[in-house]
């Protein structure tokens, strides 16, 4: 039977509305796919001007195209520990058009700390943490793994031509516009002006990956709050999100300490930090949350690429540990009462 071309249209237009598509800077944190990148420039030069930091121009390849970026190295406690500390990426070119990075200006790149095995895995359990708090709240950052191939022009560098794991973390411009709110920068923040549901999220969070390196406090040589937290503002409510997990017990790096005023012996010691003010049923509400969620928590850790057997079972027993004591939802809630910050 013969269509017309009015009716074939219609169903074209239609099939078209109902596809996903993807456009502009969303795009490149909108696939959980793996993206491969070769990333060729002076590796050594940026890898040792830790002080200044000044911006070098690199090739980032991806997709068979040759994007023209300037990096530098960053971060703070990690340019003290790490070999490889993370890095910035700046897009200074039109070269980005038509490619997953479109629309991208800065990128956060994190990368391994350490070349091995073990920098490896510290790398993907923090890229873990992040995609665990994705399946918790839409108010989070959110990450896109990558394989990176480095090329170091110096020809000095242990890491010229090693593929290695990193991933990009989404910039705070395209966070606030995908959930609305305004980026909030000020010194100190009370409990009354927090979102409930979203803090209580967020302690609950900390403690299922075993994290005590956030607060609520404005970090030493820092102007605003919070210590490895943003402040979104919605509806004239704080909400905090977190970054920032390789101290985390789940991550356990080569060379992560506890504070030492938390008397710890490892930072697989979980310790409840969350603050007093938020309400027992915003906490009771963010138990069953994460409760409800484990088998997705679960699957994040079977989605990751490079993680070995051993790792991952680990990591798996690790997380399991919270949701025994969990299933005890008020003794839970009665510890986190006695612990509380005020």
């Amino acid at each position: 039977m013969a269509i017309s071309l009015k009716v074939l249209v219609h169903i074209v237009f239609v099939v078209l509305l109902s596809m996903p598509f993807s456009c502009g800077a969303a795009a490149l944190f909108e696939s959980s796919e793996v993206l491969q990148v070769t990333l060729t420039g002076p590796l050594d030069t940026i890898l040792d001007d830790s002080v200044q930091r000044r911006e070098q121009p690199f090739v980032l390849h991806v997709d068979g195209v040759d994007i023209n970026v300037m990096a530098s190295m960053r971060g703070n406690s990690r340019a003290r520990v790490c070999r490889f500390s993370p890095m910035r990426i700046n897009f200074t070119s039109a070269d980005v058009a038509q490619t997953v990075f479109e629309g991208q200006k800065k990128l956060k790149l994190v990368t391994l700390c350490r070349p091995g095995e073990r920098g490896r895995m510290d790398m993907l359990e923090e890229f873990a943490a992040y995609r665990i708090f994705n399946v918790l709240s839409d108010i989070s950052f959110r990450v896109r793994l990558m394989h990176i191939n480095y090329v170091d022009t110096d020809g000095h560098s242990k890491l010229d031509g090693e593929l290695s794991y990193g991933f990009a973390l989404e910039p705070k411009a395209q966070l606030r516009k995908r959930v609305g709110g305004q980026w909030a920068k000020i010194p100190g923040i009370k409990m009354s002006q927090v979102a409930e549901p979203q803090a209580a999220l967020v302690f609950v969070f900390q403690y299922l990956i075993g994290n005590t390196d956030w607060s609520f406090v404005t970090a030493e040589g820092d102007d605003a709050c919070c210590h490895n937290g943003e402040l979104l503002n919605i509806d004239d409510k704080l909400n905090v999100i977190p970054y920032d997990f390789d101290l985390a017990g789940l991550v356990n790096a080569a060379y992560a300490k506890p504070d030492p005023s938390l008397r710890l012996r490892s930072v697989t010691k979980r310790v409840y930090r969350g603050y007093c003010g938020v309400g027992q049923e915003a906490l009771r509400d963010a138990i069953q949350t994460v409760n409800s969620k484990r088998e997705d928590i679960l699957a994040v850790l079977n989605q990751i690429p490079g993680y070995s057997d051993k790792d991952r079972k680990n990591s798996i027993e690790y997380l399991d540990k919270f949701f025994k004591l969990a299933r005890d939802e008020e003794k839970l809630l009665k510890s986190f009462e006695r612990s509380c910050l005020k």
